[in-house]
């Protein structure tokens, strides 16, 4: 090798990054001791900006492209150098390349819950995780505040920051945002947006942003669970009164298919029997009381005759049924008047029951209220 190829090895003639992992922000370009070469090209890909830095003091920095590096386009770490009149010569300076685009694998999540105050189940403790992508849009600010001579600034050595940094913002937006608890899962999205301005926002002393932000679950302790899924029974339930109805069915035709005998088969037909009659009572609209027993040598009266059964609407829930004598008592406690809905069979819709004379004695049998002493 001649002199002029040793001259030559020790100049380098490409600056260049070819990124071959998935989680690097921050690569120093390595020189072992070889000095740049003034007029050497600089090649910044996509996703990248190369930053210059002379004696731990940030000089010139290029966005993505192909330059030759001169004086000319080097005129912060000319100054540094006290270059004058174009001289050209080697320099050894530090090459940083930043990678500025999206990192969306990173992750987070609530080691501790989140305690926040719900309008419905009160004081409740959350647990959320999800994702987050991260880029950096200021590579000068990045390596003064958190890079300094680190070669290889990897996402793991920021992660754990950024994490404890949502954590701490979390709690904050949940509390802010107005939703219920049993709303959260339609309103995540809207949260997560919220939460990528803010954390953007404080993270812009140090370069960083936050363009996308990922609410995937919310979870709340088990005994908050068993209560939603009490209210969730009691809704699929329904109508309570059908639901009775359906019940006492079943269990009546449990009891027919019984095959057993002696005490369990009378029990059975005991118990089936006392269903049925509960069956009957309910689907025929009675008043759910049993008639006296008539005692043994009289004579048994004739059955009384069918009575009209009468509902009635008492703050948005159906009351009844009630004959007459059950009207006139729901008069006497105040609950009937003549602006009451009620309703009856054979009736299209419910109607005051002012306005229908058959009601008129019922209501006219409470006395009206004593005159002022």
């Amino acid at each position: 090798m001649g002199l002029m190829d040793k001259l030559r090895g020790e100049f380098v003639d490409i600056v260049e990054w070819l990124d071959d992992s998935r989680d690097t922000i921050v690569w120093r370009f390595p020189r072992y001791q070889n000095e740049i070469k003034m007029g050497a090209q600089l090649v910044v890909r996509e996703s990248q900006t190369a930053v210059f830095v002379n004696e731990g003091q940030i000089a010139d920095a290029f966005p993505p492209g192909t330059y030759t590096l001169e004086t000319r386009n080097l005129p912060i770490l000319s100054t540094l150098k006290g270059w004058k009149y174009g001289f050209n010569s080697p320099f050894k300076a530090e090459v940083y390349f930043v990678n500025t685009r999206q990192f969306t694998d990173m992750k987070w999540g609530t080691q501790n819950p989140v305690i926040l105050r719900d309008a419905e189940f009160g004081v409740v403790r959350l647990r959320a995780f999800g994702a987050y992508a991260a880029r950096v849009v200021d590579a000068q600010q990045l390596l003064r505040e958190l890079v300094g001579t680190d070669p290889q600034f990897r996402t793991e050595e920021v992660q754990e920051y950024l994490r404890q940094l949502i954590v701490g913002r979390l709690g904050g937006a949940l509390a802010t945002a107005g939703v219920p608890l049993l709303d959260l899962a339609a309103h995540q999205d809207a949260i997560g947006r919220r939460l990528a301005a803010v954390l953007t926002e404080e993270l812009a002393e140090v370069g960083i942003a936050i363009p996308k932000f990922v609410i995937e679950n919310v979870s709340v302790p088990p005994e908050v669970e068993r209560a939603l899924d009490k209210r969730t029974g009691m809704g699929a339930v329904g109508d309570l009164d059908r639901f009775t109805r359906y019940q006492a069915a079943t269990a009546l035709e449990d009891a027919a298919k019984n095959p057993g005998g002696g005490a369990g088969a009378g029990l059975g037909l005991g118990m089936g029997m006392a269903v049925g009659q509960q069956v009957a009572r309910s689907m025929s609209g009675g008043a759910g009381t049993q008639p006296a027993p008539v005692p043994p040598g009289t004579a048994e009266p004739p059955p009384l005759p069918n009575q009209t059964q009468w509902y009635i609407g008492v703050a948005g829930q159906r009351q009844g049924p009630f004959d007459l004598g059950g009207l006139a008592e729901q008069v006497g406690a105040g609950t009937l008047g003549p602006d009451t809905l009620v309703w009856r069979a054979g009736m299209a819709q419910w109607q005051p029951a002012g306005q229908l004379p058959e009601l008129a004695s019922v209501l006219a049998s409470v006395p009206p209220p004593l005159p002022p002493q």
